[in-house]
């Protein structure tokens, strides 16, 4: 019985992982895009000096990283979020519930902001021998793990009863 206990846990901590890749995929559609259109068209005049994306790519991360916390808190761990403002009688209109909203996001940038940093240098430090849309997705790939640990015990953690 233990057993078959452990390995549900387990299968529905591994759906939880994948309704956040599914997420991070999207975030990742909205990072190359602003990176995209930051270094070739906003930022070019800027950035074609020293040929690394430092403005877009902070453009890029940021509007992802909000892109991310609205579908994570909406979908990846929407249970734990009902659960907090059920257990605190909050609802969206409350000013409260803008106040809970608030400080999970500064959660979430905080929980984030290693992952967020792993990836900004890793991308320009690839760039050097990649090309920078390549490096940036490879720097979300490895930064993506911390973020969901990160995100998974602190941001939406599991509240007692």
């Amino acid at each position: 019985m233990n057993a078959a206990v452990l390995w549900a846990l387990g299968w529905l901590e591994r759906y939880r992982y994948l309704k956040f890749g599914i997420v991070g995929a999207s975030g990742t559609v909205v990072n190359l895009l602003v990176l995209y259109l930051g270094h070739e068209y906003v930022f070019a005049s800027i950035e074609s000096s020293y040929n690394k994306p430092y403005l877009s790519l902070a453009l890029a991360i940021t509007l992802a990283t909000i892109n991310n916390f609205s579908w994570n808190r909406l979908w990846t761990w929407a249970d734990r979020v009902k659960t907090l403002e059920a257990s605190e009688g909050l609802n969206p209109v409350n000013p409260v519930g803008w106040r809970l909203l608030g400080v999970e996001f500064g959660q979430y940038c905080m929980a984030s902001a290693f992952g967020s940093s792993l990836q900004y240098v890793l991308t320009l430090l690839l760039t050097g021998s990649m090309d920078y849309r390549l490096a940036n997705i490879t720097a979300i790939a490895i930064a993506s793990v911390s973020n969901y640990l990160a995100n998974d015990r602190w941001t939406f953690k599991r509240r007692r009863s």
